[in-house]
């Protein structure tokens, strides 16, 4: 009999990472089926998983589609009720599964929840990928209760409430298949990062809810694949967070606001020079020209139906970026 959950990890060359962490993911997710989407690895993490991990499924990619596109694909072989997307580079936690499907069955409309994301690397602050429950600040820039930008806050039980939040962590995203496939799953262009705050929104925009369960809690390495000082992250990371507002946000708040992004992320790509180097400037002016060559495709992708003032938040990002912390 099929399992309610799949925990889909999604892999990458990642064989130091399963090696770590997946005995734990088997030991502490009793009645769940376990897959391995491989994004066509050039290590031996196929054949290491074959003989070590044998109950654990494997889905095969033909080539690396990215994070969006990889699990694109291999979701459409894996068909229980529920998906947990989960990092390769993620410690879970004995009964980290159980308030995620309670809080499901509490209101038919939560279409995705995330759980207390924290720091592997230091076990008692929030880790940067989602933290306490992502948010968006009203000018599409996203950030998360116990972390903004790069300042990260130590778990003093401040989050272990439940409660509705914007987006939920690719990290570690648990949300019900259907509701995946209802909203075609994750925009393959944005190829990796913000593709689920993307998918968040499209389901807000459908009348959906998103969640957070801080009783259940899991350990993040981040930077497993893209570190943080990658100028190809702070591309994909602005190319795809333009992408997203264009896709989501309501006239006549969009105009303003992409006029005022403009701006804002130039002040964003000195503050990255300074701080990385010119790689990063260059990042950001070669993001910009992305967005503008998707613009008419993007367009075509908007939702016929957007949520007026879409979300209440605090104005955070003069704080931040001008301060130049």
């Amino acid at each position: 009999m099929q399992n309610k959950l799949a925990i889909a990890i999604l892999n990458w060359n990642g064989k130091s990472w399963l090696e770590k962490f997946l005995p734990k993911v088997i030991q502490f997710s009793p009645n769940s089926d376990i897959y391995i989407i491989d994004n066509s690895s050039t290590d031996d993490s196929v054949s290491f998983l074959q003989h070590t991990f044998p109950s654990v499924q494997i889905i095969i990619n033909d080539q690396n589609y990215g994070f969006a596109g990889g699990y694109n694909q291999g979701l459409k072989e894996i068909k229980n009720e529920y998906y947990c997307l989960l990092n390769s580079d993620v410690e879970v936690t004995e009964n980290w599964i159980d308030p995620v499907l309670e809080l499901f069955s509490q209101d038919v409309n939560i279409a995705a929840i995330q759980p207390k994301i924290l720091s592997f690397n230091n076990k008692g602050y929030f880790e940067f990928a989602g933290a306490g429950g992502g948010l968006i600040d009203n000018l599409g820039y996203p950030y998360c209760r116990g972390r903004i930008f790069d300042d990260l806050e130590k778990d003093n039980g401040q989050y272990d409430d439940e409660t509705e939040i914007f987006w939920a962590s690719g990290c570690c995203l648990f949300i019900k298949s259907k509701d995946f496939w209802e909203q075609n799953g994750f925009d393959e262009r944005f190829f990796a990062h913000q593709e689920e705050i993307d998918l968040c929104w499209r389901l807000i925009n459908s009348g959906k809810k998103i969640f957070y369960t801080g009783k259940s809690s899991v350990y993040h390495v981040g930077g497993g694949t893209l570190n943080k000082q990658n100028p190809q992250k702070t591309y994909l990371n602005i190319r795809n967070n333009l992408s997203m507002i264009l896709k989501n946000l309501p006239f006549p708040n969009l105009i303003w606001i992409l006029f005022l992004r403009l701006c804002l992320d130039g002040v964003a790509g000195i503050y990255l020079g300074v701080k990385n180097g010119f790689s990063h400037v260059w990042a950001v002016i070669r993001a910009h020209f992305a967005f503008y060559a998707q613009f008419k495709g993007t367009l075509e992708r908007r939702q016929s139906r957007q949520i007026k003032g879409y979300y209440s938040t605090k104005w955070l990002i003069f704080k931040h970026f001008l301060a130049l912390k």
